[in-house]
């Protein structure tokens, strides 16, 4: 396993780093450009579109600017007041030393951003998937048992239908129902707000729980159609296995062969799939998080595409690809852990 796990990890740097090769190269070959977006809203003259582009760093060849981006500007000469004439060392650390750079938006550092949006993000879809696993686990279990049951076929048609509906049809399709239509019959407001994390300047429970209602409805539905079916694939192939036989001729009750023995195995291929789902709760949804007016990481990605700001672009690219490829690193190694028949050489 130390060798497989150092072997995965080598490859995981050298996927990265193909990666951020790839990832910076599509973003700046983009139509338009950050001082494009930034000229359209601020209608800046051309004569300061090119001074902020010098500042920038933008009019350097690409290459160069990748190898900014990687390793920093601080060991050569740059233009901080746009003249076109270099007159100082850089500041820049580059990503491998852990800055990001600024934010063209904002002017506010890149992971300063990240981290006020990144809590919101985590709290949002921890509660998302908790409200998934304890809804799909029940589900699945109960389909899987009586197979072929009313329960099972309306839970198939639910899984069904969880699985094709777009996540940002499903979220307008809320707040026209609990917003725009259903109304407090005691106050004559809507009965579920439209978005935010609060609307409340300090904590306030239930106004933190009301407000994610309706995000969390949007999300879990995927995941709980998803899981469910999973889960009652998973068992309906252990059940009529000769181990579950053996201790039901030894006088095991039905229920302990389901919990004891069916359902421990059947997890095993759950959790793993839990492990590839973790970006989830990192990175955020993007429709869910711009539709509901979350403040986090999928909204911050889509303000960052819609404006071109390109530092913070991609920085959330290359953290979410950097989860997404230790989240598979995960999953194999929890496959090996749990199941003792999986060996990695």
């Amino acid at each position: 396993m130390a060798t497989y796990l150092a072997r995965r990890l080598l490859q995981t740097i050298v996927l990265l780093f193909l990666l951020s090769i790839l990832l910076f190269g599509m973003v700046n070959l983009a139509p338009g450009g950050p001082l494009a977006g930034e000229g359209q809203s601020r209608h800046i003259p051309p004569e300061k579109a090119a001074i902020l582009k010098r500042q920038f760093g933008l009019d350097k060849p690409l290459p160069l600017q990748y190898v900014i981006w990687l390793v920093g500007n601080d060991w050569m000469k740059v233009d901080t007041n746009g003249d076109g004439v270099p007159d100082s060392y850089g500041t820049r650390l580059g990503i491998l030393r852990g800055d990001f750079g600024f934010s063209f938006r904002t002017r506010q550092p890149v992971l300063q951003e990240i981290a006020s949006r990144f809590p919101n993000t985590v709290y949002l879809m921890s509660v998302t998937m908790l409200v998934a696993m304890l809804l799909a686990i029940p589900i699945g279990i109960v389909s899987a048992v009586r197979q072929y049951s009313i329960f099972d076929i309306t839970a198939t048609t639910f899984s069904f239908a969880g699985q094709a509906l777009p996540e940002f049809w499903l979220g307008l399709l809320l707040l026209l129902i609990f917003y725009a239509w259903l109304k407090n019959p005691f106050t004559g407001q809507a009965l579920l707000p439209s978005g935010g994390i609060s609307s409340e300047d300090t904590f306030v429970l239930s106004d933190r729980i009301v407000h994610l209602i309706l995000p969390v409805l949007t999300g879990a539905l995927g995941w709980i159609a998803w899981y469910s079916r999973f889960l009652r694939s998973s068992i309906l192939e252990i059940l009529p296995l000769d181990y579950l036989r053996t201790a039901r001729a030894k006088g095991a009750s039905e229920r302990r062969v389901l919990y004891r023995h069916a359902l421990r195995n059947a997890l095993i291929p759950l959790v793993t799939l839990l492990a590839l789902d973790i970006p989830y709760i990192f990175m955020g949804a993007v429709f869910i998080e711009t539709i509901f007016a979350w403040p986090g990481m999928g909204r911050l990605y889509y303000q960052a595409a819609v404006d071109r700001d390109y530092p913070l672009l991609l920085a959330v690219l290359i953290i979410g690809a950097a989860f997404i490829i230790l989240s598979n690193l995960i999953a194999d190694v929890l496959y090996a852990y749990l199941d003792p028949r999986v060996r990695y050489q």
